[in-house]
C-alpha cells in the first residue's frame, strides 16, 4: 500500500491535474482534494461489477442533480481518457473505500490489488468544481478558507429508485449572506454537470434536517451567523450511499472528499 505525507494547501492549488494525480499515484498525499488544481473539474467515483452498471447509470440519469455523470469507463478498463490522457482510476484518487456485501473492508490508496476484468468505473460531477466559480464571483466560502471538506446532511427527499439503488437525497450546506446566496444561485445555475443551482435555501427543517450542528459527514459544521442563511446543494454522496445501501457483493468508491481530478477546466462544464 502507498503511504501518505503532508502537502501544503497553497502549493497544491497551482498543481496541474496531472501533477496532482502523480502525487496520489505515488502515495505522497491521501487527503481531501478541495484545495487541489484550482479551476479544474473534480468528480465523485464508484466502480461496480458490470451486471449492476446499467441500473446504476439509469439511477444517475433519473437523479441528475445528485449524480450528474461526466464519464463511464469500459468494463475492465481502468483508464478514463475522456477525463485525462493518463488517468488510471486504480491509482489516481487519494483514497478509496472497498466494500464487500455492503461492508467496508479497507480504505487503500490504490486498488490495483482488487481490480477485476468485469469492473466499470463511473465519475459524476462534484461541488468542488463550482466552488472555484463561486469564489471568483466574490462569494465567501468558509469551509474552503478553513481547509475543511463541506458538511453534508441527509434530507427527507426520496431519490427515484432503479433496481437495487435508492435512498434519500444528500445535500451539502454553505452558510451565505443573502447577497452571496443570490449570486450563488446565478453562478451555479450554469453548472448543471456539477449539481447546478441549490435545491433549498433557509429553513433546513423543511427538508428534514433538524440540527445543522449534526451533519451526516464531516463533523465540523460552520455556524450559521445571524447575518447568514444556510444554502443547500444536491450532493454526489447521494449515489455513493445508494450503492452502499444496495449491499452489492463488491464495489469501490472514493473516500469522501478525495476526488478524481480531471484535465478539463471547470469552465468547460458551464452553460453560457
Amino acid at each position: 500500500m502507498n503511504t501518505s505525507t503532508s502537502v501544503s494547501a497553497p502549493a497544491t492549488l497551482s498543481l496541474s491535474p496531472r501533477e496532482a494525480r502523480l502525487l496520489f499515484r505515488t502515495g505522497q498525499y491521501s487527503g481531501y482534494t478541495s484545495s487541489f488544481s484550482e479551476g479544474y473539474v473534480q468528480g465523485s467515483l464508484c466502480i461496480l461489477p458490470q451486471e449492476y452498471a446499467l441500473d446504476f447509470a439509469t439511477y444517475c440519469h433519473r437523479n441528475p442533480k445528485a449524480a450528474p455523470l461526466i464519464a463511464i469507463g469500459n468494463a475492465g478498463d481502468p483508464f478514463l481518457p475522456m477525463l485525462g490522457e493518463d488517468l488510471d482510476i486504480r491509482t489516481d484518487v487519494p483514497r478509496y473505500m472497498v466494500f464487500r456485501d455492503g461492508e467496508l473492508v479497507e480504505e487503500p490508496t490504490d486498488i490495483k490489488h482488487v481490480w477485476r476484468d468485469d469492473l466499470v468505473a463511473f465519475v459524476w460531477g462534484c461541488g468542488f468544481s463550482f466552488e472555484h466559480a463561486l469564489m471568483e464571483a466574490g462569494v465567501s466560502l468558509r469551509d474552503v478558507a478553513r481547509g475543511d471538506n463541506v458538511v453534508m446532511y441527509e434530507t427527507n427527499i426520496d431519490t427515484l429508485p432503479v433496481g437495487a439503488f435508492a435512498g434519500k437525497l444528500i445535500v451539502t450546506m454553505r452558510p451565505l449572506v443573502p447577497a452571496d446566496a443570490i449570486r450563488a444561485i446565478q453562478v451555479t445555475s450554469r453548472f448543471t454537470s456539477v449539481h447546478g443551482a441549490p435545491i433549498h435555501i433557509g429553513k433546513p427543517e423543511l427538508i428534514g434536517i433538524s440540527d445543522l450542528e449534526k451533519p451526516l459527514f464531516n463533523g465540523n459544521p460552520p455556524r450559521v451567523r445571524a447575518c447568514e442563511i444556510p444554502v443547500f446543494w444536491a450532493c454526489g454522496v447521494t449515489a455513493r450511499l445508494a450503492i452502499h445501501r444496495a449491499r452489492l457483493p463488491f464495489c469501490i468508491t472514493h473516500n469522501p472528499g478525495s476526488m478524481v481530478i480531471a484535465d478539463q477546466p471547470n469552465s468547460s462544464l458551464a452553460i453560457f
